[in-house]
C-alpha cells in the first residue's frame, strides 16, 4: 500500500507580496506590466479569478489537508506560489523575501508535520547572498529544500557566480525544485495562453540545458535537481542536444552526451498525457520521477495518483513515481542537514 508523496503544492503569502509592494511599488508596478506583457490581459484576467476562488486551498492549513485526503495524497511538499519569486527586487528587497518566505513556509508545514514538508526561496538575482538564504531554509527552518526559478534577470543557471550555491545544495543534499515563472518570449505568447502552455515547458528545457551543458552537474554529481511540469520538452527533443555536442565546439562544455544527465535529475509528473509520462519513464527512469500535482492551480493534475495509475508504467515504476523517488530524496535531504 503506497502513501502518494505530492512534491509540487503551493502556498501563498499575501503578507510577503503586500510588503514588497510597499518597499518597491515602483519596481512592483513595472513587474505588473511585464507580467500584462507577457501573459496577455485576458490570461490575466482568467488566473486572477481562478486564484481567488481557491485562496483558502493556497493559505488555509485545514483547507489543504482535506483536499488532499480527497485526493488520496499522504504527504505535501509546500513551496511558495512562483509570483513570490520577485526576481526584479534589489539585494535588501530579495534577502529579506527569501528569509519571510522560509519562516512563513516552515510555520505552515509546522501546523501538520506529519503530513508536511517544504521548501523555501533564495534571491536568484544576488548570487552572493543565495547560499546564506539556502542555509536558513535547511538549517534555521528545517525545509528540504528551495524552490528556483529558471532564470532571475541576468542570472542564468550556467552563471559562474552560483558556483558556490550548487556546492552548498549538494553538500547538504538539499533538494532544488525548478520551477519556472514567466517567459523570455515575452508578448509572442500573450494569446491562447501560450505563456504558460508554451512558456513553461520551453523554459524548464533552457534551465536544465544551461545546467547540462555549462558543466554544473559534472562539478556537482550529488546535487538534487527536481523539475517541474516533466523538465519541459527537453527530455523527449535531447537528441538534438546531442547533435550539438558531437558536432559544436561551443556546446562541449559537459564532459558527456546531455541525454546521459536526464538520468542524473528528477522530474515531476505534470505532464498532462499519459502516453508523455510513459514516455518519461522510458527516457530517464522510474526511478528519477516523482509525483507532482501543481495543487491546487488549475494547470495541474486534478487527480494526480489515479493520473500515474492509469498511465500504465507498471507496477514497480509506480510505486516509485507515488511515494518511494521522493521518500528517498526527503530522507537524503533531512540527513544532510543534520550532519
Amino acid at each position: 500500500m503506497t502513501a502518494p508523496i505530492d512534491v509540487h503544492a503551493h502556498l501563498i503569502m499575501p503578507p510577503v507580496q503586500e510588503e514588497v509592494v510597499r518597499r518597491d511599488p515602483d519596481g512592483f508596478a513595472a513587474s505588473q506590466a511585464l507580467e500584462a506583457k507577457r501573459n496577455g490581459r485576458e490570461s490575466l484576467a482568467v488566473s486572477g479569478q481562478m486564484v481567488g476562488s481557491r485562496i483558502r486551498l493556497l493559505t488555509d492549513v485545514d483547507a489543504r489537508l482535506a483536499a488532499m485526503d480527497e485526493q488520496g495524497i499522504a504527504q505535501q511538499w509546500v513551496s511558495p506560489s512562483p509570483n513570490h519569486y520577485y526576481p526584479w527586487a534589489g539585494e535588501d528587497l530579495a534577502v529579506w523575501v527569501a528569509a519571510e518566505a522560509n519562516r512563513r513556509v516552515a510555520e505552515h508545514i509546522a501546523r501538520a508535520p506529519e503530513r508536511l514538508k517544504g521548501l523555501g526561496l533564495v534571491p536568484l538575482q544576488h548570487p552572493s547572498r543565495v547560499v546564506e538564504a539556502l542555509d536558513d531554509a535547511v538549517l534555521t527552518h528545517g525545509l528540504l529544500g528551495v524552490e528556483i526559478s529558471s532564470f532571475a534577470g541576468e542570472v542564468e543557471l550556467s552563471d559562474q557566480r552560483l558556483e558556490p550555491f550548487w556546492a552548498r545544495a549538494a553538500e547538504l543534499g538539499a533538494v532544488i525544485f525548478l520551477h519556472p515563472f514567466g517567459c523570455s518570449l515575452d508578448e509572442r505568447l500573450d494569446r491562447f495562453y501560450l505563456s504558460n502552455t508554451v512558456g513553461q515547458p520551453a523554459e524548464n528545457a533552457v534551465a536544465l540545458s544551461h545546467l547540462i551543458f555549462a558543466g554544473v552537474l559534472d562539478r556537482h554529481p550529488g546535487l538534487k535537481i527536481v523539475a517541474a511540469h516533466g523538465g519541459g520538452y527537453l527530455p523527449t527533443a535531447i537528441g538534438r542536444s546531442d547533435r550539438a555536442w558531437k558536432v559544436r565546439p561551443e556546446a562541449q562544455g559537459c564532459e558527456h552526451a546531455p541525454s546521459s544527465y536526464l538520468s542524473r535529475i528528477w522530474y515531476d509528473t505534470v505532464v498532462h498525457d499519459e502516453r508523455g509520462l510513459r514516455d518519461l519513464v522510458e527516457i530517464v527512469g522510474s526511478d528519477r520521477v516523482v509525483l507532482g500535482s501543481d495543487f491546487p492551480f488549475d494547470m495541474g493534475l486534478d487527480d494526480p495518483v489515479a493520473f500515474v495509475t492509469g498511465a500504465g508504467v507498471g507496477d514497480e515504476a509506480r510505486s516509485r513515481i507515488l511515494e518511494d523517488n521522493a521518500a528517498a530524496l526527503a530522507a537524503g535531504a533531512e540527513k544532510g542537514a543534520r550532519e
